[in-house]
């Protein structure tokens, strides 16, 4: 039962830190499977490749997909991998692939491009890991996740489909052997590449950890553990050092960035631990979330998600929001890719506060307004306060306005402008 590893973008940013990631990988002795994020930001730096590739500007991708090639091949000459003709000649093979792909003109679904060009992100990291790995004398795979993860045709935030991946994992993975592989990226059944959606790579970990019965997953992180709040908007914040999956749930859902929203699910369904550790701080233990945590304190959290939408929607003619209003509402959520984060109904209005691409936003105002009056405020803040032991709003958010309050036995939730 191989532990699975997950390192994101900032624990590989540069030649020192992966350093870093072999130093604690090499002070485990069993066998890992080790998932990565692509480097840093080359996500980001792809995802302009990509809007250039799909304004049909290929000498503006192509020049942008080059700085990301050179940024990497720095890294490769800091590791000292340059005379390793065998790597050489297959990351020179994806980077022509990827030249090659975004020098064409776009006749493809966008959304598959966009699968298809921000995919070598983790093709470039891992194979430059596993190489840098062998190197230092440690035997281990290569492994593209494609041939693994199988999913919906759906090309962005694809779903798993779970039989034909554990079918696939188990008559692959050998679990007496050290793999590297791809966070974030799966193949549908035509073997085109899919993606799982942003901070996909948390999930991915679990996927494997499902599928092999993994004894545990640690995700390495630059913080000390699961946090009580971000850093960013709090200053003074804790670490919750022993959650319960139920927990780790409800923070998920309602916007804890630590941990992403589909990682918890899989791993809860077959008891399998979770920890979240400091690869800066690597002696310290960081976060266990498990099925039963005796004597779980309540630690207030804050959940702060800035940006977001609040939708007012009631019926042309003042009558009553029913079930069938909100299904159909809901419908058109989906179209249009709202994710909810919020919602509080009355007699005569359905209210609902999440997030939206501006591009889509007028999209799903003009459907919603064929059949009802829509208002709305943008930029808009969304503070939840989870176990919380007082009502009052941290001192940092007080001068915003409250538009909406609701509250439980054990959560506050404010709508703020």
């Amino acid at each position: 039962m191989s532990k699975v590893f997950k390192f994101g973008g900032a624990s590989v940013k540069n030649a020192k830190a992966i350093i870093n990631l072999k130093n604690i990988v090499f002070s485990y002795k069993e066998s890992l499977i080790i998932i990565v994020s692509a480097i840093d930001k080359t996500t980001n730096e792809l995802e302009g490749v990509w809007r250039s590739f799909v304004k049909k500007n290929s000498n503006d991708a192509i020049k942008k997909a080059n700085e990301s090639i050179e940024f990497h091949k720095s890294i490769i000459e800091e590791l000292g991998l340059n005379s390793d003709y065998e790597f050489f000649s297959f990351f020179k093979k994806l980077t022509q692939e990827l030249l090659l792909f975004v020098s064409k003109e776009s006749k493809k679904n966008d959304e598959l491009s966009y699968s298809k060009i921000v995919s070598f992100g983790e093709l470039f990291s891992t194979l430059i890991i596993s190489t840098y790995l062998k190197k230092e004398g440690l035997k281990n795979q290569w492994i593209d996740v494609r041939t693994l993860i199988k999913t919906s045709d759906q090309y962005i935030e694809s779903k798993i489909n779970w039989e034909a991946t554990n079918n696939e994992m188990n008559s692959i993975i050998d679990q007496n052997i050290t793999y590297v592989s791809q966070g974030f990226i799966g193949a549908n059944q035509m073997g085109e590449t899919t993606t799982l959606g942003r901070e996909g790579s948390d999930f991915t970990a679990a996927i494997f950890a499902w599928c092999l019965d993994s004894k545990e997953v640690i995700i390495w992180k630059d913080v000390d553990g699961l946090l009580n709040a971000d850093p960013k908007h709090f200053k003074k914040t804790k670490v919750l050092k022993s959650i319960s999956f139920k927990e780790a749930i409800e923070l998920s859902y309602l916007g804890a960035s630590v941990i992403h929203q589909n990682t918890i699910k899989p791993l809860e369904n077959k008891n399998i631990p979770l920890s979240i550790r400091s690869f800066i701080n690597t002696n310290n233990p960081g976060s266990s979330i498990r099925a039963i945590v005796e004597k779980e304190k309540k630690i207030t959290s804050l959940i702060y998600k800035p940006n977001q939408i609040l939708l007012s929607i009631s019926t042309r003619d003042y009558s009553f929001i029913f079930e069938e209003h909100i299904s159909e509402i809901f419908s058109i959520f989906s179209k249009t890719g709202l994710k909810v984060h919020l919602m509080q109904n009355s007699a005569l209005s359905f209210s609902v506060c999440g997030i939206i691409s501006n591009k889509n936003l007028l999209v799903l105002v003009a459907e919603l307004q064929k059949n009802y009056i829509v208002k709305y405020n943008d930029k808009v803040n969304l503070l939840t306060i989870r176990n919380f032991k007082n009502l009052d709003i941290p001192k940092s958010l007080k001068d915003q306005e409250i538009l909406i309050e609701q509250r439980s036995r054990t959560t506050i939730r404010y709508v703020l402008k």
